[in-house]
């Protein structure tokens, strides 16, 4: 497998990111306007099969702007990290198809009237491929000052986001198992360079 270096590898990851962004100021220059774009873009079971979209703009679209800002930092990083190791046709797959996975257990498993929106569960996709593909690997989370294994730090991560209220433990559920089972797939036919 072939590993690239160069800028363009980012180009993906900088795209998603300003699609995030931009959808976070339509959403609240709309609330300016009294629109709420919530209910037309987040994922909901009850309005899913009249609004079958919101399977995907749900992943693009933030309320809170540290929530934006947590979940395109991480993208940033896991994103980044699978590009490289994997190209980027693996990393789109594991983001996207990952993403929609959490959105499929989100509707099995969540409340049929609560409306889901975040880049989570595609993210934790990344993050549960990253930690089969490179187990050993060391990252510091702060504010812990000792280095753990990328695995270790997505569990806690997760344990952490699980017990928060308002939290969609569902989605990051579906996203997590997904990601596990890609970068178990990659892991078997790719030969990560790292």
């Amino acid at each position: 497998m072939r590993t690239r270096t160069g800028e363009s590898e980012l180009t993906p990851i900088i795209i998603i990111i300003i699609l995030n962004f931009l959808v976070y100021l339509a959403i609240n220059i709309g609330q300016f306007a009294d629109i709420n774009l919530l209910p037309y873009l987040g994922l909901s079971r009850a309005t899913f099969f009249q609004e079958p979209w919101t399977i995907i703009t749900s992943m693009f679209t933030h309320r809170d702007f540290w929530h934006l800002l947590a979940n395109m930092l991480t993208l940033y990083f896991f994103g980044s990290f699978l590009n490289r190791i994997t190209g980027l046709r693996y990393f789109l797959l594991t983001y996207f198809i990952g993403g929609i996975f959490s959105g499929l257990v989100i509707l099995l498993l969540s409340s049929p009237y609560s409306i889901t929106i975040g880049a989570s569960g595609a993210i934790f996709a990344l993050g549960g491929a990253l930690a089969i593909l490179t187990p050993r690997l060391k990252v510091f989370v702060f504010p812990i000052p000792v280095p753990m294994p990328l695995w270790v730090a997505i569990v806690i991560g997760f344990l952490i986001l699980t017990l928060m209220p308002g939290v969609s433990w569902q989605g990051h559920l579906g996203g997590l198992l997904f990601g596990l089972l890609a970068g178990w797939y990659l892991r078997h036919n790719l030969r990560p360079v790292i």
